[in-house]
Parts: structure tokens; C-alpha cells; sequence
């Protein structure tokens, strides 16, 4: 097995995240460690680094090369995940300081050096009972992040975002205001696609839904009324174009239920990036302003406001 290899291998089984697993991780790894091709884990090091040695150390004995404004790609990617997990510690000058530096800690430098050895698996187990490992840590610091929303009673939680909160305020401020006593049928989440997805009513809604059909972003159901809300929750792209309204409407061709199609804006000055694409005949809403909608629909509410 290659040094690159045992490399991950360590780091597997300390749980890092896949991504704190990459070529470029293992061989800084290394490069810490002062472990080149025909070393043993046994004489790995613990000199304090620079990143401009770092890079170095892989060109010379790995010969991958890394340019050197890479140092801050380095910097994000491996060294900050490394030091959060302790496995390195830095010398507590400035980072901007030419003098900064990073090392093995102690306990990671006996690790190491066990590896392949008997007492590897014991001394890791020994590591891991003492530090909470990344992928633990990541996992609580999202949980910490995550905003909690109520849709249909649940209590569920969307990943931090604009997306997902412009979301959370049509689900808590538009629906109560303009869909009161709605069921939220569908409702995506940017790590995780269907959130909430009653396909079961959207079948007997009569949707013909397939795996290429791209849903939007919120669908509500009122029964009462009988009207099903499209709504586009809209940061950055993806508003009630008239393209979109097409791709809606061959989805949705058996359904019977009264159509709104409504785009939801954080702010104005999103609504008004978009302004000029919105479809006719559709419903803007803007979270700033909750009580009030824009209607994109002609003379269908042309009139006097008193009498």
C-alpha cells in the first residue's frame, strides 16, 4: 500500500469527512508528519511547517506539484479540519505572520507512529475515546445551524441557507395570510430534496410526477377552496418564467384543482432583478413585506378600491 494511501486510511478510520480524505489532505498529512515514500510510520515527526513547506515536501518526495497560491485551498481544505480534530496544533502567531507555523500534537504523533504496528488499533481507540471526531463535530455544529419550521404540525428542521429561509417564511408568514388552513404537499431542502412529499395526494391531485420532473420549491393544497399554490421560493434563480409555468402545467395536465403560480422573494431588490422574466398571470410575494402580494395578472382585479 502506498504511503498516499495508508495516509487516508488513517484518517478514515479517525472519521474525517470524505472531503478532509482527498489526495491533497493526505499528502499535507504527510507532509506534516515528515513521512516520505520509504519511511515507516515509526520515525514520522513532529517539526513545526510552514504551507510553503508543506508544498514543497509533496513536489520533492511526492512529486505533485502544488502552486503556491494554493496555500490558502491548503490552508481551508486540510489544516483548519486538522486542527479542529487536534491531530495539529499551530505556534499562535498572526496567520498572516511568516512566521506561522503548524505540527503534529504529541498524542497524534504516538498515534501514528503505531501505525501498522500491534498496538495501533488499542492506541487508536485510546485517540478517539479522548477526541470527538470530526464528522461528530460537523454533524452538531449543523444541528446547531438548522432552523426549525412547523409544517403540518411536524416540527421538522430546514440546513441554514437564504434558500431555505425564504422557505421557512412562506411556510410560517404566506401561507396563514393567503393559504390559511393549507397542507404543505411538497417542500424541498438544499441537503435534503424532499423534505415533506405527500405523493400519495398529489396522485389522487392527478400529477404525473417522474424522476426527471423538477417539483417547485413549495406546493400548497387547500381543500377547502379546491386551489393548489406553486409557489418558487427565488434567491438567485428559478422564478415563474413563462418556460416554468409550461414544465408545470405538463406536469399537472389531470389536475382539476384551481392553479396559482407565485414566486417568493426575500426582499424587493430581488423582485426587482427578476421583475422583467416573471410570467403574466402569476402572483409575486415578498417576504419584507408579508401582508401584501403584487399580482401580475391584468385587469383581473382592475377596479374601484371603494365604492
Amino acid at each position: 500500500m502506498s504511503k498516499l494511501e495508508d495516509a487516508r486510511k488513517i484518517l478514515e478510520a479517525l472519521q474525517v469527512p470524505i472531503r478532509q480524505q482527498s489526495d491533497m489532505c493526505c499528502y499535507t498529512f504527510l507532509a506534516i508528519a515528515g513521512i516520505k515514500k520509504r519511511s515507516k510510520w515509526e520515525v514520522a515527526t513532529n517539526e513545526w511547517i510552514r504551507i510553503h513547506d508543506i508544498i514543497a515536501f509533496i513536489r520533492d518526495n511526492y512529486g505533485t506539484e502544488y502552486a503556491e497560491n494554493s496555500r490558502e485551498t491548503i490552508r481551508k481544505q486540510a489544516l483548519h479540519h486538522f486542527r479542529n480534530a487536534a491531530f495539529i496544533e499551530d505556534n499562535g502567531v498572526a496567520t498572516n505572520s511568516p512566521n506561522y507555523r503548524y505540527r503534529l500534537t504529541d498524542e497524534m504523533l504516538g498515534l501514528i507512529r503505531s501505525f501498522k504496528n500491534k498496538s495501533w488499533q488499542a492506541n487508536l481507540t485510546s485517540f478517539c475515546s479522548n477526541h470527538e471526531s470530526l464528522i461528530s463535530q460537523y454533524r452538531s455544529k449543523r444541528n446547531l445551524t438548522k432552523m426549525p419550521v412547523r409544517i403540518n404540525g411536524a416540527e421538522l428542521t430546514f440546513s441554514p441557507g437564504k434558500h431555505n429561509q425564504l422557505q421557512k417564511a412562506i411556510i410560517e408568514e404566506f401561507a396563514p395570510r393567503f393559504a390559511s388552513g393549507a397542507e404543505c404537499l411538497y417542500v424541498g431542502d438544499t441537503t435534503e430534496k424532499d423534505l415533506v412529499k405527500n405523493e400519495a395526494k398529489l396522485r389522487e391531485l392527478g400529477f404525473s410526477i417522474t424522476l426527471h420532473d423538477k417539483m417547485p420549491d413549495v406546493v400548497l393544497y387547500s381543500a377547502e377552496k379546491d386551489w393548489l399554490y406553486f409557489i418558487e421560493s427565488v434567491t438567485s434563480v428559478g422564478p415563474m418564467e413563462p418556460k416554468r409555468i409550461l414544465e408545470i402545467e405538463e406536469m399537472t395536465k389531470s389536475v382539476t384543482a384551481g392553479k396559482i403560480f407565485i414566486t417568493a422573494f426575500l426582499d424587493f431588490k430581488t423582485f426587482k432583478k427578476f421583475s422583467e422574466s416573471l410570467a403574466w398571470e402569476t402572483e409575486v410575494w415578498i417576504a419584507d413585506m408579508p401582508d401584501h402580494m403584487i399580482h401580475m395578472n391584468g385587469d383581473k382585479f382592475l377596479g374601484p378600491r371603494k365604492q
